[in-house]
């Protein structure tokens, strides 16, 4: 007779317990293997201070993944546990035993019917509750920690092990629970069965299918090694290594991945997790060989890898499988407006979308060049109703990597290839070639085609690519829309490696449009995102994305440190975007603070030469800057060849901010009361479109201009307007500028406003975070490791809260963060 499981929930389960071993051999890791290691050892920090010893240099760099497997994590730990565990009486170990076969690695909730199908008596659980290593429930079994339950599954002998798993597989017969069966009874195989991995390899479709990845990688990796075959077993690991990647777990895709031993694989997760240069190359050899093994082939067995770009038309495209692609997910490009994740790549369609590149606008040359349109031009021809080829898929994964590094040579050399072997162009390399002949028409009617499918509920990587084109269009309503719906399909459908590559995008729009504070918080959780899911590449983007939205805000420090982190890693890893873009915050800082030489000597070298340097899409994107910039220097000889190209992109496109931008230039250029005109064309444009903090800049610089001209009355509309639009979006600097133009005048301006009952709206959003974390008992190392900043900035910051709130400990600090959070919580 079998006794019900229902004692009440331990006390004594709690949280990981800390450790300062941790704390001081932490503080000089970077922040993504910080965050990795963490997640790795189950927020354990015993765990982690034990792991960190053994690891080697480049694991502790990020070079090399983790390891993945609990005994390597964590064996003294383990030891422990198991000690604990060993001392409890046999019915006792049995049944957690049982539990832990249960729940890992796959959660099939089949303990309950297997103790009644086997007349266990659950009374031998007091024993582990008097020990404080588990409690009984209405569910199962609840272990104290995750390494207790993986100890007491470890604890049992391999024929004990074996046992409960058949038990658990004979009590799984529902009707969806075919996977987890199969899972169990491969776990409980004594040996190579071709039979089993085949069951294994159907049961891992179905899991990825409904969106379980990580169950659909736990049950290739258990096929791969009951496979007797050693070509099918690279096959399955290959397949394996995608589920992984798409479900967050960088580290074992990695380590997957370099046991398939499949070069194109590899180049496939080195877009976002290394040098993307080798990417390239390694992607390019593969297009060869696909090309060649893939001749005739048009589907694949039902247990061959998933492809690596997902078509658009889900609906209308049958979800072939193809086995000279391993590559599952396909990473995005983090360029500019950062492309879609590869492992956006939907469960239910196994080809990886081709991501579009943000730097899809050719950035204007100021020698006169007229460069390429980068590849989010181009990310059109993926969605197409016919599923592309494996080839097509990685010549589209080496355009990325080309452009990722902003390397023009290896763009024109991957369209060599594609035209000597006969492989049909991807979207992105076909809107390349469009902007290498000038054909601006072409690359605009593409990204209308793109952004057009940000539908509700739909693929996450179209959608990001919907986002990218939109964004290049100057719909940033549009965007933000596809950015939010992307997020939302990736969570939905089990791809989380996605969601920090759709933050990446909605960046763009946020500091376009005025909103750095909201930007900031988005961005900073996605940056945290971006390296638990093991994307240090796109890290690096995001990075670039903060310095930004700090110098917005006006946070020098903060801008500088985050710039200093993404150049330093980006030319590490040949990433041109990431580098152009941090090098932009870091102008745009010096332009808003009044270097204006500085800012033109910075966005001069945004096309700078070599891949971890500069981007030509980023300076094209930050023309309208480096004009001002150069105008206010004297130097306009330069400005006016950046401004023509750019000029006549807005005219292909037709954006209203585009447009409103380049009249803007084009007032900064001309003399005396004829630049009068332009500006109020370009008010009368930005007024169509969405970029506030832009229109701002603009009513500022037409109110200097007019205060030169004399009209005083206008003048003072004008910049009390630009002020206006400054300290509401929490940009200082910029608000500084308009107040000096207001004293020129003669005209008193206004302080900044804040709100008399509400201390901390003198704060910036950074001090404000910080500030809110501090007060919730967070150390500054932890602060730091959370924000992904030094606790030098930390420090620095709370001296700046403790001076601007007139307090002198954290304590003042809790009461009053409390007493202004009333009246909003009234």
């Amino acid at each position: 007779m079998v006794t019900p499981v229902n004692p009440p929930p331990l006390d004594r389960t709690s949280p990981p317990q800390r450790t300062d071993a941790w704390r001081q051999p932490a503080a000089g890791l970077s922040e993504g293997v910080r965050v990795r290691v963490l997640r790795a050892v189950y927020g354990d920090q015993r765990a982690a201070a034990e792991l960190l010893p053994r690891l080697t240099d480049r694991q502790l760099t990020g070079v090399d993944p983790l390891p993945t497997e609990p005994a390597e994590l964590a064996p003294a730990l383990l030891r422990e546990h198991r000690a604990e565990i060993r001392a409890l009486p046999d019915d006792t170990r049995l049944l957690l035993l049982l539990a832990a076969a249960d729940q890992y690695p796959v959660s099939t909730d089949a303990f309950l019917r297997a103790v009644v199908a086997a007349r266990l008596d659950t009374r031998c659980l007091d024993a582990a509750e008097a020990a404080g290593i588990a409690h009984a429930g209405a569910g199962g079994v609840a272990f104290r920690d995750a390494w207790t339950r993986i100890a007491a599954y470890e604890t049992g002998t391999p024929a004990d092990r074996r046992d409960v798993h058949r038990l658990l597989a004979r009590v799984l017969r529902g009707e969806g629970e075919t996977p987890s069966r199969s899972w169990h009874r491969g776990a409980g195989a004594l040996g190579p069965s071709g039979r089993l991995a085949a069951e294994l390899s159907a049961a891992a479709g179905r899991a990825a299918d409904t969106g379980r990845l990580s169950v659909a990688r736990t049950l290739a990796e258990r096929a791969a090694a009951l496979c007797p075959d050693s070509t099918e077993q690279h096959r399955l690991t290959a397949r394996a290594a995608a589920y992984a990647w798409r479900s967050g777990d960088g580290d074992r895709a990695r380590r997957l991945a370099s046991i398939a031993a499949d070069d194109a694989l590899s180049g496939v997760l080195a877009l976002r997790t290394g040098n993307t240069t080798e990417a390239f190359d390694a992607l390019l050899i593969g297009v060869g060989a696909a090309a060649r093994t893939a001749s005739g082939r048009s589907a694949s067995p039902p247990g061959a890898p998933l492809s690596v770009a997902p078509c658009a038309n889900t609906r209308s495209t049958s979800h072939t499988v193809t086995p000279a692609d391993p590559r599952t997910v396909t990473p995005a490009d983090p360029r500019a407006v950062t492309p879609a994740d590869p492992r956006a790549v939907t469960p239910a369609d196994p080809r990886a979308v081709t991501p579009a590149d943000p730097r899809a606008v050719t950035p204007a040359d100021p020698r006169g060049v007229t460069p390429a349109i980068p590849r989010a031009l181009t990310s059109v021809t993926p969605f197409t109703v016919t599923p592309p080829t494996p080839a097509t898929h990685l010549l589209a994964r080496a355009t990325e990597a080309a452009v990722y590094t902003g390397d023009l040579r290896r763009l024109r050399e991957a369209a060599r290839v594609a035209g000597r072997l006969g492989v049909v162009v991807p979207g992105t390399l076909g809107g390349l070639v469009a902007a290498f002949d000038g054909r601006y028409a072409d690359a605009r009617d593409l990204l209308k085609s793109a952004a057009g499918r940000c539908g509700p509920g739909g693929d996450p990587t179209v959608l990001i690519h919907a986002a990218i084109a939109a964004l290049l269009l100057g719909d940033h309503t549009r965007a933000v829309t596809a950015t939010v719906r992307a997020a939302a399909s990736a969570r939905a459908r089990g791809t989380p490696v996605t969601v920090p590559q759709a933050m990446e995008f909605r960046a763009y729009a946020d500091f376009w449009t005025g909103r750095p504070r909201a930007g900031e918080a988005a961005a900073s959780d996605a940056l945290w995102q971006a390296h638990a899911t093991g994307q240090d590449n796109g890290a690096c983007h995001l990075q670039a994305a903060l310095a930004m939205f700090a110098a917005l805000t006006g946070d020098a420090d903060v801008c500088r440190e985050r710039a200093a982190t993404a150049r330093s890693y980006a030319l590490a890893r040949g990433l041109g975007l990431p580098a152009a873009l941090a090098q932009w915050a870091l102008a745009f800082l010096d332009l808003s603070s009044g270097r204006f030489a500085a800012a033109a000597a910075r966005l001069r070298a945004l096309a700078g030469f070599g891949p971890g340097h500069g981007h030509r899409a980023i300076r094209h994107l930050a023309t309208p800057h480096y004009v001002e910039a150069a105008v206010r220097t004297g130097d306009t000889r330069i400005a006016r060849v950046a401004h023509a190209d750019y000029e006549r992109w807005a005219g292909t496109v037709l954006s209203p901010d585009d447009l409103a931008l380049s009249a803007r230039c084009r007032a900064l250029l001309a003399p005396g009361e004829e630049a009068v005109d332009h500006y109020r064309t370009a008010l009368d444009l930005h007024s169509r479109g969405t970029r506030d903090f832009e229109r701002a800049r603009t009513e500022l610089l037409f109110g200097s201009a007019l205060r030169r001209l004399r009209r005083r009355t206008e003048a003072r509309d004008r910049l009390h307007s630009a002020l206006e639009a400054f300290d509401s979006f929490g940009a200082p600097h910029c608000a500084t500028q308009a107040r000096t133009e207001l004293r020129a005048l003669g005209t008193p301006a206004a302080p900044p406003r804040t709100a008399p009952d509400s201390p901390t709206a003198t704060l910036t959003a950074q001090q404000l975070l910080v500030a809110r974390m501090a007060a919730d008992g967070a150390t500054n190392r932890e602060i730091a490791a959370r924000l992904a900043l030094s606790p030098r900035t930390i420090d620095h910051h709370l001296r700046g809260v403790f001076t601007r709130l007139g307090i002198r400990s954290r304590i003042e600090l809790v009461r009053l963060l409390a007493e202004s959070d009333e009246p909003e919580s009234g």
